[in-house]
């Protein structure tokens, strides 16, 4: 099995980006830091590498898309509460990030989102142990009424 994930993304601004994270809480492991790369430490062993767009371009030869413009993958965080999610939805749009979409509730999930500076899509869910989940993955497709 895997010990590590890296997920890279491409941003404009390195330093504005650095700073938009820095103001959720996340950290940053100097030894994979430089005026190219951050990488922030998302968890234990779960890493986000954020690239400046000529660096990530040395990575492929694919064209790099507009994150603002299309979505290319949704980034989804596990959290420890609803509470969480609400909290850290709310750090993202008080530091200048967007969120698109009402919170999402499914009873067993409990999910919210934000768009970071770059328009990356990032989820964030709570998954209730105490809440069965249904019994088939089609019924989680419409939110619980509140």
């Amino acid at each position: 099995m895997h010990k590590q994930i890296f997920l890279n993304i491409a941003v404009d601004d390195l330093e504005r980006s650095k700073a938009f994270f820095a103001k959720l809480g996340f950290t940053f492991e100097p030894k994979f830091t430089d005026q190219n790369a951050a990488c922030m430490i998302v968890g234990e062993n779960i890493f986000t590498m954020l690239l400046t767009k000529p660096f990530f371009s040395t990575f492929t030869s694919k064209p790099l898309i507009d994150a603002s413009k299309s979505t290319e993958a949704l980034i989804c965080l596990s959290c420890d509460s609803r509470a969480e999610v609400d909290h850290l939805v709310a750090k993202a749009v008080a530091a200048g990030g967007t969120a698109p979409r009402k919170p999402q509730d499914y009873g067993f999930m409990y999910g919210h989102g934000f768009e970071d500076l770059d328009g990356h899509i990032w989820e964030l869910a709570f998954m209730d142990p105490n809440v069965p989940m249904p019994d088939h993955p089609a019924a989680s497709a419409t939110p619980a009424a509140n």
